[in-house]
């Protein structure tokens, strides 16, 4: 028994550091992707992912410490989307364009941190744009799962009246939700979960980690609560998945792995065949079923 026991990854200190940062951002990333995804906010997410890796290499390059940098640029994005509100929503081409320039201004932070400071560490940007969470210290898995678990926390308070803002906007301003607020306060929520989520999954990986768990979990069930839980469970699975199958495969990157559990799970949901009576699925769908769920969350 002991031996099997000294076998285990459970047994090493830095796998351990990795499953209690893992499992709490992955619970926080599944809970702000369903309301992104449902809000069709997923493009929000895309530009975290390009954000954060520039942010951090901005900090870097400054000398502070990269978190400094991931949750300062994640935050004042997501800020910057909710001050425009619909106007947040440009061609493609400014997609592209600004996008690249983003990247393309992490690999100028990049460069001029590894020539300014002759003690730089030249994998500090592999590490935020692939993740690093076995590298992760003890000291910042518990701050990263005190983080994570804050995020849970306020989600969850919010989940009824961001739902209803949701489904209908006007409706629920005119009942007295404070919905331009309630959409700072998520999208808030949404830049720390995303900067979170960069330590484990990497910039690189984030939108899927934050939409594959969510999107699964839509496709899976129609009701709302069911799929919120259902989003979080998920994308905990995936990540203990990826984790260990990491180990058990030394080569893999712990990354990688967790994105391929991810993507595996919602690949499979295209082969569960709906029963007719709930093909109308889009409350996710949400016409047919608004006024239903409207009037549960009115009483």
């Amino acid at each position: 028994m002991s031996i099997l026991l000294a076998a285990s990854p459970l047994s090493h200190p830095f796998f351990q550091h990795a499953l209690l940062a893992g499992s709490a951002i992955a619970a926080a990333s599944g809970l702000v992707g369903y309301f992104l995804v449902l809000r069709a906010q997923v493009f929000t997410a895309d530009a975290l992912s390009h954000v954060s890796f520039t942010g951090a290499m901005a900090a870097l390059a400054f000398g502070y410490d990269l978190r400094l940098g991931l949750f300062t640029a994640t935050i004042a994005i997501t800020l910057l989307f909710a001050a425009l509100g619909r106007k947040a929503r440009p061609d493609d081409i400014v997609i592209g364009s600004v996008f690249s320039w983003i990247l393309g201004l992490g690999a100028f932070f990049i460069t001029l941190y590894t020539t300014s400071r002759s003690t730089a560490d030249g994998t500090a940007g592999v590490g935020v744009l692939f993740g690093s969470i076995f590298g992760i210290s003890a000291g910042r898995a518990t701050v990263a799962a005190l983080v994570a678990a804050g995020v849970c926390l306020l989600v969850l308070l919010i989940a009824r009246p961001l739902l209803f803002a949701t489904l209908d906007e006007a409706v629920a301003a005119a009942r007295g939700v404070p919905v331009r607020l309630l959409g700072f306060g998520f999208l808030t929520v949404a830049g720390i979960s995303a900067a979170e989520a960069t330590q484990a999954v990497g910039s690189l990986l984030l939108l899927g980690l934050l939409a594959a768990p969510a999107g699964a979990a839509i496709r899976l069930t129609d009701r709302p609560y069911r799929a919120l839980a259902l989003s979080a469970g998920l994308a905990v699975l995936e990540m203990w998945a990826g984790l260990f199958a990491s180990y058990a495969i030394p080569k893999m990157p712990p990354s990688f792995a967790i994105m391929a559990a991810a993507t595996a799970v919602y690949a499979a949901t295209f082969l569960i065949r709906r029963p007719s009576t709930r093909s109308r699925s889009r409350c996710h769908s949400l016409i047919a079923d608004k006024d239903v769920i409207r009037r549960g969350l009115l009483r």
